[in-house]
Parts: C-alpha cells; structure tokens; sequence
C-alpha cells in the first residue's frame, strides 16, 4: 500500500504507530507500506521509523492520504496550512484516490475562519503587491513570521499571509478568485477532497464525519 502523509500533530502520532506496525512485523511490514510525504519534518519522520518514503514522480499513486487540518465544517471543507505545507500537502491530497482527516475534536467549527485565518501561500517577489491585489478579496492578510521575528518561509521558500475569512464569504467560489492573482502559489482551502474525518476526543474515543 502507498499512502500521502500530510504534517501536524495527529498525522505525526498516526506515523509513529504505523512505523510500530513495520517494525514489528504486522500487516503493513508484510504487505509492504511505502509513503509520499508532504512536509521535511514528516519526511524525517517517516524515514526514521522504518516507512519507505518514495517520491511522487509521475508514476506512483496513492492509495489513501492521511492528513490533519486546522478546522473542519459540517460540509468536511477544510482550512490547512497552520504548518506551512499547505502547497505540499494540496499536492500529495490531489495524488490519492482517497483523503481521509486525522485530527482532534476541537477542529470542529460551524463556519471556517471562526478560529484560524486562512493561509495565501504568495513568491516573494513583489509580495507586498500580491498582498494588495488579494486584499481587494480579503481585506486583512497579514504576513506570517517565524519564531525568530523573521518571515516565515515553506518549504518551497514562498512566503505566507494569514488571511481573516468574513463571516458570509462564498467558500466555494473564493478558490479560485484568490487562485487568479498573480504572485498567489496556492491557498489553505481544501473543499471537496476529504471523503471522511475521523475526530479524537478527549476521552479517548473517535468521532467521525462523513458527508453522505
């Protein structure tokens, strides 16, 4: 099986029982588990534990991705990108035949943008001008900064501007629109691509959401 390996929190605990499953010789160690990874530090991850990492180079296509996301609506429309991979991430999704969410209860919002802004992933030539372009959609973007004070850069080397979502914005048709901008690499909205999430909640049980 070749499954697409998002990044966060969850995607990293569901790596390292995975990696378990290799190295003690269950199921995935005797079937075979190869992974695409979005992000460097999943990558490490992965590799450290035993999960063969293979690259998506046109030939390889996956079973199932698996990633986590920064809050989830009843319709399973999602905003990624809290850890910077959300270019990567869009890409390894798009690969697989299915998208299933691993994330925490707390990721459940009526409307998106209730608690995170949504990530415009921009090139850092002429930022500043993409960032005003886009602010003739969304009025407050905010550029992202790393723990240092200094730009945030993906792994890609683009920069990032945290955008608020109004309340009343069409979801669906703002893709595209920000998609059109010149400068604008790719944006944290994910509609239409997760088929289930499956939601831990404190007590230890899961939750899942399906749109039928």
């Amino acid at each position: 099986m070749t499954v697409g390996l998002g990044s966060g929190r969850a995607v990293w605990k569901l790596v390292e029982l995975l990696g378990r499953r290799v190295v003690e010789g269950g199921d995935l160690a005797t079937g075979g588990l190869c992974a695409a990874t979005a992000s460097s530090r999943t990558d490490a991850l992965a590799s450290s534990l035993g999960i063969e990492v293979v690259e998506l180079d046109g030939t390889v296509e996956l079973d199932l991705a698996l990633d986590g996301a920064d809050e989830i609506d009843p319709q399973l429309r999602l905003i990624k990108g809290g850890g910077g991979a959300l270019l990567r991430e869009k890409i390894v999704i798009s690969a697989a035949r299915r998208f299933v969410v691993v994330a925490e209860t707390p990721k459940k919002v009526e409307r998106l943008g209730e608690h995170f802004r949504l990530p415009v992933e921009v090139v850092r030539f002429a930022w500043r001008d993409t960032r005003r372009r886009l602010a003739g959609i969304l009025p407050d973007c905010v550029q992202r900064s790393g723990p240092d004070g200094e730009a945030y850069l993906t792994d890609e080397g683009h920069f990032i501007l945290d955008c608020a979502l109004p309340a009343h914005v069409d979801l669906d048709g703002l893709g595209p629109r920000l998609k059109q901008i010149p400068g604008v690499v790719e944006h944290g909205l994910f509609i239409g691509l997760a088929e289930r999430a499956l939601l831990g909640r404190p007590d230890g049980g899961v939750e899942s959401i399906e749109v039928r």
